[in-house]
């Protein structure tokens, strides 16, 4: 039945754009068969909604500027010659955590050993609840389940997706609602989470050291130096942190600054004030992870405060962000009133 609504939404969205007679700017587009929604602005290529059997979680990929140009990592989906390939689970643009109800969502990939599947997660895609085109945005609701690693629904998520842009900038609003089903669901305080994105090689930091990150369970991945050539890019947050002085600290909003082939390119990821844990911590990497952790007190900063969210059945949480991909150099009193104009409600 759920099915049957979802392919009545989207023909009466078709029908809507042919009475007009004029195709909208913004472009939202389902195909279930392929399991994606591309998202158009002005004819050319934003994102698209994918939820492909190969990895564990439906995301954004992948992401563009205005001119087309791709910000975020292509492995492991359509690796790109120079990029990095470690940590598989970092695909475009998403949402999940680290433990749940002890359950990692966050690393699960096709690169788990089988002795560690038992204790991964899996966000589930169910159905395309609302796809809307439109002249000034575009809507996207979904839903979505969370499975822990015995095969049990623990969360039903729905969230909505509002794609806009103008002559430099393409802005992205989630809003992600996530509902404990039977069983009680605890969100714990946790390293690896929780609205995150893997940027081109472009926009990473520029390294002379190897790096080796260990996550929440104690297990390792390996970040070798490249050619710095490539890295261009520098965490700003809104308390004046910059570079690597980001990383686990808690602020409104981060912006990472960088160019890709002699285009200027800002991204920023803004906090809303209603979020739980806000403001958020940041699981910003210089290797070209950045993630908003709104549950990262304890693990972060080594403290002894842990921020835990737990779910009764039928209890909800609701999280709102903002990402902003901006054809401009960073300015952070830009993105500051972009944040203030964010927080003054959700559109």
């Amino acid at each position: 039945m759920t099915d049957v609504k979802s392919k009545v939404a989207v023909l009466l969205a078709i029908l809507v754009v042919a009475a007009s007679g004029q195709a909208p700017r913004i472009r939202v587009t389902p195909n279930e068969g392929a399991k994606r929604v591309d998202i158009t602005i002005d004819g050319k290529p934003f994102t698209s909604y994918i939820w492909p059997t190969t990895i564990k979680k439906p995301v954004l990929y992948p992401l563009r500027t205005v001119t087309g140009t791709l910000v975020t990592r292509g492995f492991p989906l359509d690796p790109r010659p120079g990029e990095r390939v470690d940590h598989p689970h970092h695909v475009g643009l998403w949402f999940n955590h680290g433990d749940v109800n002890g359950f990692d969502f966050w690393n699960n990939s096709y690169d788990i050993p089988a002795d560690r599947q038992p204790k991964m997660g899996t966000i589930h895609h169910r159905r395309i609840v609302e796809a809307k085109s439109g002249d000034d945005r575009g809507l996207l609701t979904v839903e979505a389940e969370w499975i822990d690693g015995a095969g049990t629904a623990l969360i039903r998520e729905r969230t909505q997706l509002v794609f806009a842009g103008d002559s430099d900038s393409r802005t992205i609003d989630r809003i992600t609602t996530l509902t404990a089903l039977a069983h009680r669901v605890v969100f714990r305080d946790n390293k690896e989470g929780t609205f995150g994105m893997r940027v081109a090689r472009e926009l990473e930091q520029p390294s002379n050291t190897p790096e080796v990150f260990t996550d929440a369970s104690g297990h390792a991945s390996s970040v070798p130096v490249l050619d710095n050539k490539g890295g261009s890019g520098l965490y700003r947050s809104s308390q004046g942190k910059t570079g690597d002085a980001v990383w686990g600290t808690r602020a409104p909003w981060t912006l990472l600054g960088g160019t890709i082939a002699s285009e200027p390119v800002t991204i920023a990821i803004l906090d809303h004030r209603s979020n739980p844990g806000y403001p958020t911590h940041w699981h910003a990497r210089g290797y070209g992870l950045f993630a908003a952790n709104p549950l990262g007190q304890k693990t972060l900063n080594d403290g002894n405060v842990e921020i835990t969210l737990p779910l009764e059945p039928g209890q909800s949480a609701t999280f709102r962000y903002r990402v902003l991909i901006l054809s401009a150099a960073p300015d952070p009193r830009r993105i500051e009133l972009e944040s203030q104009v964010f927080n003054a409600g959700s559109r």
